[in-house]
């Protein structure tokens, strides 16, 4: 049988006998990522420029408190301060969930901690310090975002309902297939969670007597194994859903109506 020598990294941050270029992807990582953060913080501190007609940036879905006369519980109170917006009051929860999310774990570890910063790479830290203190003990309530994160999945989805009536007629504009887009690649983000993927039948030791839990596990089983995909392209479409609704608010934006 053949071997293969796996060369350990030697002590000290950085060093590596790895002759390929081992920093690209965690950089990347660490650059996507903080452009996300970056305009999500801007974006949900601004309270304004949120809706355009029948749209309404995921951001800031469902809106709570609010000036357009649509949000659940009225305008805000005036004792709410300024940087408290609709966008501010609801973004924890989903970003909870990516935050907690075992690849986003994994992803950020790397880029942000160096912890490690890639497979054979030396550490910053000699110790290991896990997922057993805190803050990070806290990574283990993931399946409880995850069960926000269904719901705020059905609230998209009337969204997208919503963004097809003008006026009290029906139609579809460019806006329509953005927010489907955003909360179809969010649906397969989600419904492709590991946690899930446990819930529905990762805890049995077999699943041959039981056809429908069977069939849903393979189906979230698909799914999952595009994790990483999903989870990149529902990150940046619903950063760009948002800036759609906002270019297309302050008239930057023409939203073409397809029919």
């Amino acid at each position: 049988m053949s071997q293969i020598d796996v060369p350990l990294s030697p002590s000290g941050f950085g060093q590596t006998r790895r002759a390929d270029h081992w920093w690209v992807q965690p950089l990347f990582v660490f650059l996507g990522l903080s452009s996300f953060i970056v305009y999500a913080t801007w974006a949900a501190l601004q309270g304004a420029h949120y809706r355009f007609g029948p749209y309404i940036s995921p951001f800031y879905s469902p809106e709570l408190f609010g000036p357009s006369g649509q949000a659940w519980f009225g305008a805000k109170p005036s004792w709410m301060p300024a940087w408290v917006t609709a966008a501010v009051l609801i973004l924890w929860a989903p970003g909870g969930f990516r935050v907690t999310c075992y690849y986003y774990r994994g992803a950020y570890y790397k880029a942000f901690w160096a912890d490690p910063p890639s497979c054979a790479v030396g550490e910053p830290r000699k110790s290991y310090w896990g997922e057993r203190s805190f803050p990070l003990i806290l990574q283990n309530i993931h399946r409880y975002f995850l069960y926000l994160a269904l719901i705020f999945l059905l609230l998209l989805a009337h969204d997208v309902w919503q963004a097809c009536w003008f006026n009290g007629h029906f139609g579809i504009g460019v806006g329509t297939l953005v927010l489907l887009a955003n909360v179809t690649l969010l649906s397969c983000y989600t419904l492709g969670c590991h946690s899930l993927r446990h819930l529905i039948g990762g805890f049995r030791d077999r699943l041959a007597g039981a056809p429908v839990r069977k069939k849903a596990y393979d189906c979230v089983s698909c799914l999952n194994r595009s994790h990483l995909l999903f989870a990149w392209c529902s990150l940046f479409m619903v950063m760009f859903s948002d800036l759609y609704v906002r270019l297309c608010s302050m008239g930057i934006w023409t939203d073409f109506r397809i029919f």
